[in-house]
């Protein structure tokens, strides 16, 4: 079975994405900002920045979310990966 991500998220919000990724890890890097409330503003970026790219309405809110999530997704993939082969080291 093959995922295409095309399928799911629209051409125009999928810049989202590693947008939302690096500043997911700048977040990280801050000290102010508790880890727990990345995602949260990840996700109200990743509305706000739909909105702003396809208009308002429901599909817009729902690319949102959907970048958002891929987003987080993505990063937590690589740090289990990572965290994960220097731990069988």
């Amino acid at each position: 079975m093959e995922i295409n991500l095309m399928d799911y998220i629209v051409e125009q919000a999928l810049i989202l994405v590693p947008v939302l990724y690096i500043l997911g890890m700048m977040l990280k890097n801050t000290e102010k900002i508790k880890d727990w409330t990345i995602p949260w503003i990840l996700l109200i970026i990743g509305i706000l920045g739909s909105i702003a790219l396809i208009g308002l309405n429901a599909n817009a809110v729902i690319q949102g979310i959907l970048t958002a999530g891929v987003a987080v997704f993505g990063n937590q993939l690589v740090k289990q990966t990572t965290v994960k082969s220097k731990e069988e080291k």
